[in-house]
This record gives structure tokens, C-alpha cells and sequence, in this order.
């Protein structure tokens, strides 16, 4: 089932824009975010997220096989 996923905009201390999806509970605390669509799972969207930013990371809580840091 696919799932819509968001990156934030804004870049955390560590550098990483960090790639959500829809259910997760810190998507709403995201004040600018890109919609980066529908996918299978987070690789799809952080591959779709890393068109737009050299430095991606999944969250740890709702995408934590693409969390890296």
C-alpha cells in the first residue's frame, strides 16, 4: 500500500532534510514541507527527496529503515 511522503524544508543542525510520511506524529510540527508524492516505501521517497536536497535522511520514527544518522 502506498503512502504519501513529505521532506522539510528546512535543513536540521546536522545538515539532513528529513523525509517523513503521512502518518507520522511529528508531520504536523513540519511548518515547510515538499510533497514528494505516493511511493511503496521510504527509499522511493528519499530518492525522490534527494532531486531537490544533496543531504536526506529518513525519520527515525516513521521511516526507520531509511534513517541513517
Amino acid at each position: 500500500m502506498k503512502k504519501k511522503y513529505y521532506v522539510n524544508r528546512h535543513v536540521q543542525s546536522n545538515g539532513d532534510h528529513e523525509v517523513h510520511d503521512e502518518t507520522c506524529l511529528y508531520l504536523s510540527r513540519i511548518v515547510s514541507k515538499l510533497d514528494l508524492g505516493e511511493f511503496y516505501s521510504c527509499e522511493g521517497a528519499v530518492m525522490a527527496a534527494k532531486r531537490h536536497y544533496l543531504q536526506v535522511d529518513g525519520c527515525y520514527y516513521c521511516s526507520p529503515t531509511c534513517h541513517n544518522s
